[in-house]
């Protein structure tokens, strides 16, 4: 894929970011991540790929744009799979919190996990911790194994874990050891990125949230050089039954990060809403905005920080 196809997906994140942004603190969550898709929709008409969603607002029936199997682009090559979420993190800009980011990841066709709309157990860390995490052992096994790798004492980490009643016990571990703790109120794509980001505060991210998240920060870390595991939790068994169709031959299957966007050739592209753990939110002021965005590349490593100032006596 061309990389300056990458710079172009920034213009679609900025397009949802911004939309959804005039949305902060009002209250209406669905009205936020509606004004993020349409903008997000509108902007990939201009980019020259026939791309197809296979991450997205879901079925077709459910959502009328960026749902799963929809086209988008112009038609012309590269063919390649899109992971996007508009609006990560709907409840922050719906109530003025911290960490909501406008996402697109695109890769060849084909590489990344057609993830359903389900939970994932993940375990996700930077480039110095790659190869010692196991989902199957215990997060004070995890956890001191990074510790020794980082040559730091186990109390030095921080650990990401989301703000939900199902981490009561995962939360009540972590402390025990006497780790801190970062709790997320909403959305861990940030919070897994932020393990892998140079200068970051967090070391870890343990804990189940979305499997679609899942598979956009498994795009983000490889780029970063980072290492992440996944495994699927059902909340019933028609959700088990949607994997299998969505071709998951093993629903049990611990997904390794190349499992969950594979090859070297992954392009993924965050644009900050509101202030977050390293993009800044989206800042109004008369005649125009300021957006900050990053965009990574598999294939170079390379991460670049983006900030731009949108005038809107150039453009609407």
């Amino acid at each position: 894929m061309d990389r300056n196809l990458a710079l172009e997906l920034t213009r679609v994140t900025e397009s949802a970011a911004i939309a959804s942004a005039r949305m902060l603190g009002r209250g209406d969550p669905n009205g936020a991540d509606q004004a993020a898709v349409t903008a997000m929709r509108e902007r990939f008409n201009d980019i020259a790929m026939d791309g197809t969603v296979v991450i997205g607002e879901g079925e077709r029936d459910e959502a009328p744009m960026l749902y799963i199997g929809e086209k988008v682009g112009t038609g012309d090559l590269p063919e390649v799979d899109i992971a996007l979420d508009p609006l990560e993190c709907t409840n922050s800009v719906a109530y003025g919190r911290p960490n909501a980011l406008a996402v697109v990841a695109i890769a060849p066709k084909g590489h990344f996990l057609h993830a359903p709309d389900t939970y994932m157990e993940k375990i996700a860390v930077g480039p110095e911790a790659v190869g010692i995490i196991d989902i199957n052992r215990t997060a004070t096994e995890n956890l001191n194994t990074l510790a020794e790798v980082k040559k730091v004492q186990v109390s030095d980490l921080t650990v990401a874990i989301l703000d939900r009643e199902r981490h009561e016990e995962l939360i009540k571990e972590v402390r025990e050891l006497g780790c801190r703790i970062h709790l997320i109120p909403d959305g861990d794509v940030s919070a897994a990125i932020a393990c892998a980001v140079p200068d970051s505060t967090v070391d870890i991210l343990m804990g189940i949230g979305g499997a679609p998240e899942g598979v956009l920060a498994a795009a983000a870390l490889r780029g970063l050089g980072g290492d992440m595991q996944g495994r699927l939790a059902f909340r019933n068994e028609g959700e088990r039954q949607r994997a299998i169709s969505m071709g998951v031959e093993d629903p049990s299957k611990v997904f390794e990060i190349n499992e969950l966007a594979r090859g070297d050739d992954i392009m993924f592209v965050a644009t900050g809403i509101t202030d977050g753990d390293f993009l800044r939110g989206v800042g109004f002021y008369p005649g125009g905005a300021k957006t900050h965005s990053m965009v990574i590349r598999s294939k170079s490593g390379t991460l670049r920080f983006i900030e731009t100032e949108h005038r809107w006596n150039w453009k609407p």
